[in-house]
């Protein structure tokens, strides 16, 4: 499924904003933005990307771009400051516009690496692909994308760094566009448009360890326990308490890659009463042990755009 950015579909009314729910969100998410290639077009030389475990974002820089691939009903052109995500890693092609200056397209690319064991609620909501137009986005996204392609541009101390947190800010402002711009909405969106369950779902975010009980988010949300838990599962396709469980494990995934804290302290400050019933609620849910995400959180280091682009020279291939 593929959304286009709909912003300025005349007489479209908004929802409330979302920031402060989707900010506890992706504050305590186990998301990381990685930006992995500066590339310019040449001729009839494309990005075909294969399907990823990860998801990856393409922003335009100069030049216009077509993109195509089985997410999308037809090929898309790209000008200069789109922005186009694909959540879920999907296949696609990108190539220099027929009509356009192949030698002057220049593009960033990147990746999205979701939490790889819990499943992400933001992962989950996101289309297969989205575009946030330049043209239709406000001020600030279009100085953020011209921020990063000057970065790009420099030799400075420190670039790869810039670029990752440059991207990180990007790509929130560009799912808080989508949700509130979108009329679509479904799932997590839409429960975060509602303003009962909203308030429960960024107390939940923002106070994972908070001995949740169905009665303690149904007074919070000003309903009765059964009307409360029939409307989150008709908003989230899932009960209440087990998305608070889902939640908790996504955010120890992340704590855990902290070798500063022991698995001991992880579970006291999500609320359980022991390390073992820890141990075996994140097995059960995540399908790995507590300590083979922390073996691997060890081995994770930086990456610089050189290396990155030395190591995957298939990036680009002829058409």
């Amino acid at each position: 499924m593929y959304i286009e950015h709909p912003s300025a579909l005349a007489g479209q009314s908004h929802p409330p904003r979302l920031e402060p729910a989707l900010e506890s969100l992706l504050s305590q998410s186990m998301l990381r933005v990685d930006v992995m290639d500066e590339l310019y077009h040449c001729g009839s030389r494309f990005i075909d990307e294969p399907r990823s475990a990860f998801g990856v974002f393409h922003l335009i820089g100069t030049g216009q771009c077509e993109v195509e691939g089985d997410a999308l009903d037809e090929t898309l052109l790209l000008e200069p400051g789109d922005l186009v995500v694909f959540p879920h890693g999907d296949p696609h092609q990108l190539r220099a516009a027929p009509n356009g200056d192949a030698r002057t397209t220049r593009m960033i690319c990147g990746e999205l690496h979701f939490s790889s064991h819990s499943q992400h609620p933001l992962k989950h909501v996101l289309p297969a692909c989205f575009v946030v137009r330049a043209a239709q986005a406000d001020a600030l996204f279009r100085n953020l994308s011209a921020m990063m392609l000057d970065v790009v541009s420099v030799a400075t101390p420190g670039r790869q760094v810039l670029l990752n947190k440059l991207a990180d800010t990007l790509f929130t402002l560009a799912v808080c566009d989508y949700a509130q711009r979108h009329g679509d909405h479904r799932g997590l969106f839409t429960a975060l448009a509602d303003a009962r369950i909203c308030k429960v779902l960024q107390a939940v975010h923002e106070r994972p360890g908070y001995p949740w009980t169905m009665q303690a988010m149904a007074s919070l949300a000003c309903m009765s326990r059964s009307a409360f838990a029939e409307r989150f599962v008709q908003l989230m396709k899932m009960p209440p308490m087990q998305y608070v469980t889902q939640w908790r494990v996504n955010v120890a995934e992340r704590l855990l890659r902290d070798r500063q804290l022991s698995v001991a302290t992880i579970a006291e400050q999500l609320g359980y009463s022991s390390e073992a019933a820890f141990r075996r609620l994140f097995k059960r849910v995540s399908g790995i042990c507590p300590g083979r995400i922390r073996a691997a959180g060890s081995t994770c280091h930086g990456i610089r755009l050189a290396d990155t682009q030395a190591a995957r020279p298939s990036l680009l291939s002829a058409a």
